[in-house]
């Protein structure tokens, strides 16, 4: 197995689709993956999975049951299984994921922006 470096900055040029999350590496059972969010997503939850989301550039709001984070760049947040969950963001926000392999983006709930086969960049 090579051992390479991974710029992010690169990675996210490659791509403009919103809500479509990238591998750009896998650990420990776990992909490493980037986004880019503008508008609204869905509220979800993931059953068996924590989800980890790092701002990289702009600002990322994450509606909970009974309040919302936001999250500037350079700041990140873990949602724990099973907490329900909506992120938003009024502007291009650049998102970094760790998330187990098993993890559907939209978690229990199954729609147009379901994406269970991602792209690997």
């Amino acid at each position: 197995m090579a051992i390479t470096k991974v710029n992010l900055g690169s990675k996210l040029q490659l791509f403009d689709e919103y809500w479509t999350p990238k591998i750009v590496g896998q650990l420990n059972q776990q992909f490493v993956k980037l986004a880019k969010f503008k508008g609204d997503f869905i509220m979800h939850k993931h059953e068996h999975e924590d989800e980890f989301f790092y701002v990289i550039h702009g600002k990322l709001f994450i509606e909970l049951k009974d309040k919302t984070l936001e999250l500037n760049s350079g700041e990140f947040v873990i949602i724990p299984k099973g907490i329900e969950h909506k992120p938003y963001a009024p502007e291009e926000v650049s998102v970094l994921l760790f998330e187990p392999i098993s993890t559907l983006n939209t978690g229990n709930t199954i729609n147009q922006l379901t994406i269970s086969d991602l792209d690997k960049i």
